[in-house]
């Protein structure tokens, strides 16, 4: 199991800040080698499928995920999207937390993520690399992207 959290802070509104890293297609544009499939029709909410494809060609693995929880950020509390890890080869849990913090807004993005035939040795080394790269993942798609 390798549990791991990832604090950032965003000049963006909560509003925004969700609405960019729950854009699931675009996630595909920052994990490298990964593409993102969402297989159940807009608007996302609680039951929304998706997939996402990691590989070269033929090589590869497929992450399919079900949105377990989903309530946007509101004057009332902070936005939770929690989301449910299906796979053969991956397995546990992501948690996308999205609040209030003046000026803008903070993200905690929480994981347990497991990889089956993977000893529990490496289990500091899965979550090294979760952390790495889902930490820039969560920096590329809050990044401003104005000309």
């Amino acid at each position: 199991m390798a549990l791991f959290r990832i604090d950032r802070r965003t000049h963006l509104t909560p509003a925004e800040a969700w609405r960019r890293l729950t854009d699931w297609e675009r996630h595909g544009d920052s994990v490298p080698l990964t593409r993102i499939i969402v297989r159940t029709p807009p608007p996302t909410g609680t039951g929304t499928l998706f997939v996402a494809r990691t590989g070269l060609g033929p090589l590869g693995f497929d992450d399919p995920m079900e949105i377990t929880r989903w309530q946007p950020p509101s004057g009332a509390g902070p936005g939770v999207c929690r989301l449910e890890k299906r796979g053969r080869a991956v397995t546990g849990w992501a948690e996308i937390e999205v609040g209030e913090a003046a000026p803008g807004s903070y993200v905690i993005w929480r994981e347990d993520l497991r990889v089956r035939g993977l000893p529990r040795a490496l289990d500091g080394l899965a979550e090294r690399a979760g952390r790495a790269v889902f930490g820039r993942a969560v920096k590329a798609l809050l990044r401003d992207r104005t000309p």
